[in-house]
């Protein structure tokens, strides 16, 4: 039975927390044993197996410190934003951006983002944003990245809403991706910006393509209000987002996935691969780091292929390519210091020759997608 509460928050199992389940949630953290595990083995790797019964409740302790006056979603924001400034320092060779100043404080925006890392390109968009004094986005994450409790209530505290990729069958598919476009379209006319991936998953073969899909389901709600194509989706102020890393900390493992799926036919990714993907995204090195934020799209578009094309063009052209990019792909430049080319072909030296080729071939596929 529905009842009035439940209609006012329709979107309880899938949108971010609120400023007032926040202190709750971070509670349920810190009791939480698995997070407290995972943050024992990764800061005390040698020490846990031994004294793991000693450095749990010191975790505890220092957590509860750390969050005691966190109590709302700014104030998590905050934490974040901490975090990031550290992170940054230590795994990059820094950050930079473009076209951040064409976006207003006064508007919402749909970001559509290439996609090469899970936890680190919405987060990149949102150090910008934090950085120029705007509002920080809504994230789209897949419930196949949510599988333990504690993910999730990280997930949630951070303004991620959940996008239901375990739905089977025709209805229930209909039913949640009809709730996400909905949502979605909701948190625009609120004010709260998205950023979503231009497809499921990420491009571990380098190659940046919109899928049709994702744009289906934004149309969604703009169907039942009888409105046209075209029509409704000028309404969500589109923006393409391409996110470069000079170095992807993933490249490796794309391509022994890569390998192993054209090898094999098939590739089983293990019961942590997404939690050890995201710990690699962000403690591993990148190099420099460019986020380009293109300008709306209005127009030249009436289906959602011909959409689709015109954020990849964007994608493409926006893409900052970097030395190791050119090299991958051939291309020879003034710019290309002979620091650089040894940097690169030190990292693919230092691969498994059955994959070498593949990850070079990742590297290079952004020139190959902005040369046309």
């Amino acid at each position: 039975m529905t009842t009035v509460l439940d209609e006012q928050d329709r979107y309880k199992e899938i949108r971010p927390y609120n400023d007032d389940e926040v202190p709750a949630a971070i509670e349920r953290l810190i009791s939480d044993e698995e997070l407290i595990s995972a943050v024992a083995r990764f800061r005390f790797p040698q020490a846990v197996n031994y004294f793991g019964w000693l450095l749990k409740p010191l975790i505890r302790h220092a957590l509860h410190k750390r969050v005691a006056n966190v109590r709302t979603v700014d104030d998590v924001q905050q934490q974040v934003a901490h975090f990031m400034e550290q992170m940054i320092a230590k795994t990059t060779d820094g950050v930079t951006y473009s076209g951040l100043e064409n976006l207003k404080s006064d508007q919402s925006y749909l970001f559509i983002s290439n996609h090469r890392d899970i936890a680190m390109d919405p987060a990149f968009v949102n150090w910008g944003m934090y950085q120029c004094g705007l509002d920080t986005v809504r994230i789209a994450i897949g419930d196949n990245l949510l599988r333990k409790p504690c993910a999730t209530e990280l997930m949630r505290l951070n303004k991620s809403f959940i996008v239901k990729r375990s739905a089977k069958g025709p209805r229930e598919m209909a039913r949640t991706f009809s709730e996400l476009s909905s949502y979605i379209a909701d948190s625009l006319k609120e004010g709260h910006s998205i950023w979503i991936a231009q497809k499921e998953g990420r491009a571990k073969d380098g190659d940046d393509r919109t899928d049709p899909a994702i744009l289906k389901m934004f149309y969604m709600a703009g169907k039942q209000k009888k409105l046209g194509f075209a029509e409704y989706m000028q309404q969500l102020n589109i923006v393409p987002v391409a996110i470069s890393y000079e170095y992807d900390p993933g490249d490796e493992a794309k391509a022994r996935e890569l390998y192993e799926t054209s090898t094999n036919g098939s590739y089983q990714k293990g019961e942590f691969e997404d939690i050890e993907s995201i710990v690699s995204g962000i403690v591993g090195y990148k190099g420099r780091v460019h986020v380009s934020i293109g300008q709306p799209l209005k127009d030249g578009f009436d289906t959602p292929e011909e959409l689709a094309a015109q954020i990849d063009r964007a994608i493409h052209s926006q893409y900052r390519l970097f030395a190791a990019n050119l090299l991958a792909a051939g291309e020879t430049s003034a710019d290309i210091t002979a620091e650089q080319k040894e940097k690169f072909e030190q990292r693919l030296a230092a691969m498994d020759p059955k994959w070498r080729d593949i990850a070079k071939a990742t590297y290079a596929k952004p020139v190959e997608n902005q040369r046309g």
